[in-house]
């Protein structure tokens, strides 16, 4: 068993960037990377961008359409940036694993801190899943990373901001890098922006929830990341397998928090096999 080392500076334990050598360089890849998907798939007729799932400007999301004619599925990839930063045009090359295997992707952006709190961003990337399950039939699959693997999560836990018939139709969530607890992010400098207090840390953390939606749940995390977001993957799988969730954690050697996504760009890469399994 791993023996966890107590958490001495959260800033510390929860700067992702600082982790990372060279994430700067790294992360400003993703941009580039993301646009020119973007531009190869509209040439194509193969995306439609920034539709609108509510009146923010925020509130707008992107789909990638698949090749075949009838979709397998829709997946929805909910971004991270805690809570407080980034948005959909960062990570449009990450659609391109389940568009090739046959799935309607949806990538959203949501309103972000301070202009939101946790659970009206939950309420957010619940209202564009809904849009996006109008555009396909079949399963839904979600899968987020980072703040976006606490979205997912958070999107099949007690008092779901999901309405039964879309909850009834999800069948894999895939937390990647996930923070299930957030009561210590409230440790951090980071919450002078994102304004969790004590009640919204127990209300809109999963591993404090039960599960209330049976699928398969499949949580990851790179085996390079920092202990505590290792911890926290193991802790929701932990938790809610005790409540009799179908749940799994594991660690993909050499992965940090940054690359820990990048199968999700090939069809054949392990994320994108395991969305389309």
């Amino acid at each position: 068993m791993t023996a966890w080392t107590p958490v001495a500076d959260f800033d510390a334990a929860y700067d992702n960037s600082a982790a990372v050598p060279g994430s700067a360089d790294l992360i400003a890849q993703f941009p580039k990377l993301a646009a020119a998907f973007r531009e190869t798939a509209l040439a194509r007729g193969r995306a439609e961008l920034d539709i609108p799932y509510g009146p923010n400007a925020r509130q707008r999301l992107d789909l990638f359409r698949p090749d075949r004619e009838k979709p397998a599925g829709l997946v929805v990839f909910v971004h991270g940036g805690y809570w407080k930063a980034l948005d959909k045009s960062v990570w449009s090359h990450l659609a391109r694993g389940s568009r090739d295997n046959g799935y309607l992707v949806a990538v959203p952006s949501y309103r972000l801190a301070p202009e939101a709190r946790i659970a009206e961003i939950g309420e957010d990337v619940a209202r564009a899943i809904v849009h996006a399950s109008a555009m396909t039939d079949g399963p839904i699959r979600l899968v987020g990373h980072s703040a976006g693997g606490h979205l997912v999560a958070r999107m099949i836990a007690s008092d779901s901001p999901l309405p039964p018939p879309i909850l009834s139709r999800i069948d894999l969530v895939v937390p990647i890098s996930g923070l299930s607890d957030l009561r210590p992010i409230r440790r951090t400098r980071m919450n002078d922006v994102l304004r969790i207090d004590a009640a919204e840390a127990r209300a809109e953390s999963p591993v404090l929830l039960e599960p209330v939606h049976d699928c398969r749940i499949e949580a990851v995390v790179g085996a390079d990341e920092l202990p505590e977001l290792r911890r926290q993957t193991h802790a929701l799988a932990s938790g809610w397998a005790g409540l009799g969730a179908r749940i799994t954690a594991s660690e993909i050697a050499g992965a940090h928090h940054f690359d820990v996504v990048a199968s999700l760009a090939d069809g054949s890469g392990r994320l994108s096999r395991l969305l389309a399994a």
